[in-house]
């Protein structure tokens, strides 16, 4: 008998299996006292006890609820408590300003908003129907012992909301329903050999596309969450060597940290996986990340896709290359993940696949299981990026002989000097190779 696929099974079998394990090591970064471990067995008592504390404040299924924050325990149990038991979680770039914010929770139609103490004076004053504190004063939100409101499953229905970064336009709330969250996450967690014995380490903010999935995932298969509260690289050196994490993502300006840091000894990070994207990493980077000992990954994706759509998949051989040429071929942004994709395409005007001659570019294009849903309340948007049944990205690629497409820049990016395309992307990794230079953009 098929039954749909929610992300209320990734909770429902870490209690089950590994209720008495550790799910959450909260915090372990700040000057304060750590707050007391989570058991996933607690973790699943909390979401519960969320869920019927948003039922007594008189939420509706399908409500939204929206919560900005850093990483932290309260992110990963919000994230249940919401979309596990019928509600949708909108969770929110804690960057954001106060004018930002209200957009936000007023085009989702968010009528609850929980908020990081920390982050009050800032945004104190976004208007909502209910607004709570995350810490001690919200307390009220649980209610312990009671059972949440029966929900029926629905694999269709959303499960997230996750704005986009709305830099040259008002942000969009990408779609997310639990059918594409859980594909994705068995898929990143087949990618990334994550397990019951492994732990992972929050560098990644959850408020983006989720933490790529990573919070669905680790939790599937009974793995330990380090939830890190500010990204610096002494804290990730620290708790990498401290509680042996294995794996962990991080944007390209990450890397550049890390490598950039007086801590950055050969082997400092060894035996630790480490997912990048956002941006093509320079090869430099791939060679400094190396020397620590880490096994780095790249991966493409945008927030309508939840997060990674490709990865740089290493082929047999690989390893017997130059340090330099294994950089090359790891900076590519590379092939479908698994099958949660139906196709990443690079195509023409008229939707024709560009020549695999590293040379012609394109536009990439993506379908399949992992793809939003629909821009929240926009459907002149949703219709306008998925010509031809394809999601536009509106990144420009080419296609190698061996399949691996490469990014070249951004549709509204390319610099046009003398009549000839520049890719900023090529003169980034140029300038990158110089020593004096730690980013560029």
């Amino acid at each position: 008998m098929e039954i749909p696929l929610t992300v209320a099974d990734h909770l429902r079998r870490a209690e089950l299996v590994y209720g008495d394990r550790i799910a959450v090591v909260d915090e372990p970064d700040q000057a304060a006292p750590p707050l007391p471990d989570l058991t996933y067995r607690r973790m699943a008592e909390l979401a519960k006890a969320m869920a019927a504390g948003l039922d007594g404040m008189g939420l509706d299924l399908g409500a939204r609820v929206a919560i900005v924050s850093h990483n932290a325990a309260r992110m990963l149990v919000f994230l249940f408590g919401t979309s596990a038991f019928g509600r949708i979680g909108v969770p929110i770039n804690f960057r954001l300003n106060a004018e930002e914010v209200q957009y936000i929770v007023d085009h989702s139609g968010a009528e609850v908003l929980l908020m990081d103490p920390e982050l009050e004076p800032t945004l104190g004053d976004v208007k909502v129907e209910q607004r709570l504190l995350t810490g001690e004063e919200s307390d009220s939100l649980f209610v312990e012992g009671m059972e949440p409101r029966p929900w029926t499953p629905d694999e269709r229905a959303t499960a997230t909301i996750n704005y986009t970064s709305g830099t040259t336009a008002r942000p969009k709330g990408v779609e997310m329903t639990h059918r594409n969250l859980w594909l994705n996450a068995a898929t990143f967690g087949w990618h990334t050999l994550v397990n019951d014995r492994d732990v992972y380490l929050h560098t990644l903010p959850m408020f983006h596309c989720n933490g790529w999935c990573y919070t669905w995932a680790v939790t599937s298969v009974g793995g330990t969450h380090i939830c890190l509260r500010r990204v610096n690289s002494e804290d990730i050196f620290s708790l990498v060597a401290q509680y042996s994490a294995t794996h962990m993502c991080a944007a390209p300006s990450v890397l550049s940290m890390l490598e950039a840091s007086p801590l950055a000894s050969p082997s400092a990070l060894n035996g630790i996986k480490i997912f990048t994207g956002g941006a093509p990493p320079a090869p430099r980077i791939l060679r400094a990340m190396q020397v620590l000992g880490a096994e780095l990954h790249h991966l493409y994706g945008l927030t309508e896709t939840y997060g990674p759509a490709t990865i740089a998949a290493v082929q047999p051989g690989w390893d017997e290359l130059s340090i330099e040429e294994q950089a090359r071929m790891k900076s590519r942004q590379g092939v479908p993940v698994t099958t949660s994709h139906v196709g990443v395409r690079v195509v023409d005007e008229k939707m024709n696949d560009v020549p695999a001659d590293a040379e012609t570019i394109g536009e990439v294009a993506i379908r399949g299981n992992t793809v939003m849903a629909g821009y929240y309340r926009d459907p002149e948007a949703t219709h306008s990026s998925s010509k031809g049944g394809w999601f536009h990205t509106g990144d420009l690629a080419v296609v190698h002989p061996d399949g691996y497409i490469e990014l070249k820049d951004r549709k509204k990016d390319v610099i046009i000097s003398g009549g000839e395309n520049i890719s900023s992307v090529e003169v980034e990794k140029t300038l990158m190779e110089h020593p004096a230079v730690l980013e560029t953009c």
